[in-house]
């Protein structure tokens, strides 16, 4: 799925480990995503009520709003445009970054939908993911808010995957959980959420089952300890939660990404990441890492590739500040 964009503020509980009210994290929970849920409202409406070419008229209209009425994503998008393209962005590549979002956001509808027809996919080493589910142990999929996860879930029912899941915070899940039962109710059963007493039970199986799981791993919530890598020229914090369930699992992983390349087109690619199958337990963290920076590598290259495909509309690098003394940061 697009990455799915929607993300609740936390409850401001003290004690809880959540993120203090002013830092950059609880920031974009709060306001940063605001502006997301309300395009995916809105767009979710256009899509199922003129279809797929006159809405995409309307796109344009849509992205020219969220650019000058979404301060706090458009001066986002300004600082991520202008490090990734090493100058100031003009204003046609600004609006392009938020038109392409709002274009994944239209597609998803269609796509969950079962409207594949509509579009133009290209998959992009599809040898790296046969080769983890023909070993019969399912595989786990990292990806990034970039481009869309729908398409990806597209391009895996044409490969004959047996399933794809979306790990995510239980939150985050009830939010798109509704909102892709408005699309499609289908679609429910797809998201697996974290910290239930099931949740590892549920990953395990559908692993054992031989399918596939996808995590998101470039936003940190609550008190996840996090790491620290260089990424577009500035340190960033990166959430260590989704490689310490990789090396729990002990699976084979793989940087995924559903570039959407304008128009109907896409290209769903995968690269290999990491494979914690049979490392042992006394070389998991140096294996992490070394994972880590891999994820972050290529994360760059993919925006780098296609500078609009990053739907992070919040102070990424500010997150840093957030993260503070966090375990595991280095």
């Amino acid at each position: 799925m697009t990455a799915p964009h929607v993300h609740p503020t936390p409850p401001a509980t003290a004690g809880t480990g959540d993120a203090p009210a002013d830092s950059p994290r609880a920031t974009w929970t709060r306001d940063g995503e605001r502006s997301n849920a309300t395009m995916l409202r809105v767009m979710t409406w256009i899509s199922l009520r003129l279809g797929r070419r006159p809405a995409r008229l309307v796109l344009l209209g849509i992205a020219a709003y969220f650019l000058a009425g979404a301060p706090r994503a458009r001066r986002a998008s300004l600082a991520y445009l202008t490090r990734v393209l090493g100058r100031r962005p003009t204003w046609r590549e600004r609006f392009g970054h938020i038109h392409a979002f709002a274009s994944t956001i239209h597609d998803r509808v269609f796509l969950l939908n079962d409207r594949a027809d509509l579009f133009d996919i290209r998959i992009v080493g599809a040898e790296h993911i046969e080769a983890a589910v023909a070993q019969g142990r399912g595989a786990l999929l990292l990806g990034a808010h970039f481009g869309s996860f729908e398409v990806l879930r597209t391009a895996g029912r044409r490969r004959g995957l047996r399933s794809l899941s979306l790990l995510m915070y239980p939150d985050n899940a009830r939010k798109i959980n509704a909102a892709l039962h408005a699309i499609n109710p289908a679609a429910e059963q797809d998201i697996i959420a974290l910290g239930r007493p099931d949740s590892m039970l549920r990953v395990i199986n559908t692993l054992d089952a031989g399918g596939i799981v996808g995590i998101l791993a470039d936003r940190s919530l609550h008190d996840d300890a996090v790491a620290r890598r260089a990424f577009l020229g500035a340190d960033a914090a990166w959430p260590l939660g989704p490689l310490r369930i990789a090396a729990l699992v002990r699976r084979p992983v793989l940087f995924m990404a559903g570039v959407y390349r304008g128009g109907n087109r896409y290209d769903v690619v995968f690269r290999p990441l990491a494979d914690f199958s049979d490392v042992p337990r006394a070389e998991r963290a140096h294996a992490m890492d070394a994972a880590l920076d891999r994820y972050v590598a290529l994360l760059e290259e993919s925006c780098r590739a296609a500078p609009d495909n990053w739907f992070n509309f919040f102070d990424f690098w500010g997150a840093v500040a957030a993260a503070g003394k966090a375990p595991g940061s280095h």
